[in-house]
């Protein structure tokens, strides 16, 4: 589940294998480039840190940030 931390939308997603995790960050990486909205985010062999807020807003959460944890929850509901 997302939790919004320090003004921003955070979660972790773990997966079995690094490639699973890099694989999960590539159609995060294509979704964001699409919304023109990019995560700031950590992967740790298999786990995946994001944490979206909205810059040019004065890093705050924008419903930017719901729509692309939303598709993010896409992505993993639709995954494998």
């Amino acid at each position: 589940m997302w939790k919004e931390k320090n003004k921003s939308l955070v979660r972790t997603f773990e997966f079995e294998t690094f490639v699973e995790a890099f694989a999960f960050m590539t159609r995060v990486a294509f979704e964001a480039e699409r919304m023109n909205h990019h995560p700031n985010w950590s992967n740790v062999y298999n786990k995946v840190t994001i944490v979206l807020s909205t810059h040019d807003a004065g890093n705050i959460v924008t419903n930017k940030d719901r729509e692309l944890a939303e598709a993010i929850d896409h992505i993993i509901t639709n995954a494998g």
